[in-house]
């Protein structure tokens, strides 16, 4: 899908909701300069895509520090909120795509293999 050319209003709005709104559309929308009477849920609407893209951008961006926190309680296992802030980031990691692996080792020692049961009819 071809990426979209957004007005400069519409930029400014993206640009303050993961800035100075603090993620707030309301706020971000007195920020980007829209009118009183504008519904914050029309620009939201209009601007789906590019919020989800931004979000997911926003979250990569913030992996690094998710990783260190994760690191630094290794460091000081006793930071108060240590609990609460490596959950947090581990949920931040799993949103970025940096998830913890699972490995499955299966071994046959006779090599013996179970097949499906057949059915009555053969």
């Amino acid at each position: 899908m071809a990426k979209r050319e957004l007005n400069e209003q519409q930029q400014k709005f993206i640009e303050v909701l993961f800035g100075e709104a603090g993620g707030n559309p309301a706020k971000a929308r007195k920020l980007a300069g829209y009118s009183e009477g504008y519904a914050t849920k029309m620009i939201m609407d209009t601007l789906k895509e590019e919020i989800i893209e931004a979000t997911q951008l926003y979250i990569a961006t913030n992996a690094p520090r998710a990783a260190m926190a994760v690191v630094s309680g290794l460091v000081d296992p006793t930071e108060l909120g240590i609990k609460e802030k490596l959950n947090a980031a581990k949920d931040l990691l799993d949103r970025a795509g940096v998830v913890k692996t699972e490995k499955m080792e299966i071994q046959a020692s006779n090599g013996i293999m179970i097949l499906p049961a057949k059915d009555a009819s053969e």
